[in-house]
């Protein structure tokens, strides 16, 4: 029996969406106030869900505890109360949610191996939230 377990976990953290490779009008025209040059902030919702079978012995497919651990040492403290325009993991990115939500996703995969990572759903606002479940290139 497959099981679906889904976590919610928040952080904050401030950006600018801004691509050098655009001119400044063009940025402008991309991505309007976003692109404001001292940035903005946003109190991000984080969905991790994982999967697998349920053991018999615990009746959980994974270990609460090792979940929320991996979870707040390599996402949170990474991220909380950060300008994520000055960490390295978007170095040449433009640190968008959707960006963040695949960065997010692939430090997950290689630190979370107690059940299998399913996807991660970012909540950016309460209009705008994004999924991300992998198939692209490692970007950590």
């Amino acid at each position: 029996m497959k099981v679906h377990l889904t976590r919610r976990y928040l952080f904050s953290a401030s950006h600018r969406l801004h691509c050098d490779g655009l001119s400044e009008p063009e940025n402008q025209a991309t991505y309007g106030k976003c692109n404001n040059p001292h940035g903005h902030g946003h109190n991000y919702a984080l969905e991790v869900t994982v999967s697998g079978q349920v053991d018999p012995a615990t009746g959980m497919i994974c270990n609460l505890s090792d979940l929320d651990r991996s979870v707040q040492s390599e996402v949170l403290e990474r991220f909380d109360h950060e300008n994520l325009n000055y960490r390295s993991e978007f170095d040449g990115l433009v640190p968008t949610t959707e960006n963040l939500s695949e960065v997010i996703f692939n430090i997950l995969k290689q630190s979370f191996t107690a059940a299998h990572l399913e996807k991660v759903r970012l909540e950016e606002t309460m209009m705008n939230s994004f999924e991300y479940a992998g198939g692209a290139e490692l970007r950590v």
